[in-house]
């Protein structure tokens, strides 16, 4: 639980919002959406206090250098995560890519990294270089490469309403930020949908 939430200001919040906007908070059905609101928002939040780098510090193990291969991929991780300009979710899958250097990490401690950093408000092209950042950082790879494909509900359910976009976005580090190094990376990550 974050020991920031201020519970009882954040229901009250969302009482006058919902006032505000010419809702009856009073009404049956409306009576607990203060209380739910908050549970979704804590739960969207969780992330806010973790630190990513120490989560992908914490999984990685020594390899030798027959033991490594060149590149490691992880596709289809999926994740929620809240867009800070609307308060609206987004979800959707990350596909990583790492060079590794002396270290290996913990496959599952890639879910467990992207799922800190997308538990926040966030921007889908910050998330993705601060997965990166944060693996890069944790394993000392020699190099980190994230694609990131999301569906975001600030553009599905409101405005323009596309509802079947989806929003690409690339970051990469060292060795996978370079030309040859991306290709390769983002050939093979594609070689499996």
């Amino acid at each position: 639980m974050n020991p920031r939430l201020d519970r009882a200001r954040a229901e009250a919040a969302v009482r006058e919002l919902l006032a505000a906007l010419g809702q009856d908070p009073d009404r049956p059905e409306l009576d607990r959406t203060p209380q739910r609101v908050v549970d979704a928002f804590t739960e969207f939040f969780s992330g806010t206090d973790l630190d990513a780098v120490a989560i992908a510090r914490d999984g990685t193990v020594p390899t030798d250098d027959d033991e490594r291969g060149e590149l490691v991929i992880v596709r289809d991780i999926r994740f929620r995560s809240v867009c800070e300009h609307h308060l609206l979710p987004f979800t959707g899958v990350a596909h990583l890519a790492y060079a590794p250097g002396e270290r290996l990490i913990g496959l599952g401690t890639l879910s467990r990294v992207v799922d800190a950093l997308a538990s926040r408000p966030q921007l889908q092209e910050r998330l993705g270089e601060q997965i990166v950042a944060a693996v890069q950082e944790g394993l000392a790879a020699r190099g980190v490469l994230a694609v990131l494909d999301a569906g975001h509900q600030c553009v599905t359910t409101r405005g323009e309403r596309q509802t079947a976009s989806s929003t690409v976005t690339v970051a990469a580090t060292g060795t996978l930020a370079d030309t040859a190094g991306r290709a390769e990376a983002i050939a093979l990550i594609g070689a499996g949908a």
